[in-house]
């Protein structure tokens, strides 16, 4: 078990009312391996944002409607907000071969045309990488919050031949960072951000971070922290199972 104070600006987001349900969501840890020491992609929300102002993490969203059509519409989130976030995009054409820049601008200008997702994909030739996604970790946000998400990290390599362009007005600045850096150069995390740099911190060679985790035969059970009452006062959170 362990337990942390609440992070500033969750508690205005206590929820006294019937228990809601936590939205599917997915979260990417984009991996740049070619670094020594390897470095992920990090966001910082904007500072007028609901949930987390200001706060760093991974690229991610709910699973929405045109992601359900996919056969595992959690990846199939994680591949869309990744690229809408940051565009990245996790797709091969029909030749088998990897998108490149070139392939990014033209899903971007058929997106802004008015084709949704799957059709801007389809138009390009592209298909989803989902292989690309190794799954970390499940988390779902503790009840007694008003937003509440059921989200699955995945692990996934940086495209060798794109760059990264964040999202105007979702996202006011993109860093590169080892974990370590991220959990001890003062940035806003929230609990479960914080937690899963933890977990991933102490591998220094991603290509064996990667390797042991494709080798699990199946995702680890959710990690489900809980708020209580602090002996002083507020609130603390309490993880009722181990981060795996």
């Amino acid at each position: 078990m362990g337990v942390s104070g609440i992070p500033p600006g969750l508690a205005g987001l206590l929820h006294e009312g019937p228990e809601v349900t936590p939205r599917p969501s997915a979260s990417v840890l984009l991996v740049d391996h070619r670094e020594r020491p390897w470095r992920l992609l990090m966001m910082r929300r904007p500072r007028g944002a609901e949930f987390a102002p200001s706060a760093y993490v991974f690229p991610g969203g709910s699973v929405h409607e045109v992601d359900r059509g996919f056969p595992d519409p959690g990846r199939a989130a994680a591949v869309r907000e990744l690229f809408e976030e940051a565009g990245i995009l996790l797709a091969r054409r029909r030749d088998g071969r990897f998108a490149r820049e070139a392939e990014t601008s033209g899903l971007r200008d058929r997106l802004a045309a008015g084709l949704d997702w799957p059709q801007a994909l389809g138009a390009l030739g592209l298909s989803p990488a989902f292989d690309r996604l190794v799954f970390l970790a499940r988390w779902i946000t503790p009840a007694r919050l008003a937003r509440r998400f059921d989200t699955r990290f995945f692990l996934a390599r940086r495209p060798a031949a794109q760059g990264v362009l964040p999202q105007a007005g979702e996202v006011e600045e993109c860093v590169w960072v080892t974990p370590s850096e991220a959990l001890e150069g003062g940035l806003s995390l929230v609990h479960a951000t914080r937690r899963i740099l933890e977990s991933v911190a102490a591998e220094d060679d991603a290509g064996r971070l990667f390797a042991r985790l494709r080798r699990r035969r199946q995702e680890a059970p959710p990690v489900q922290p809980r708020l209580v009452e602090a002996p002083g006062g507020g609130f603390e959170i309490l993880e009722s199972a181990p981060n795996p």
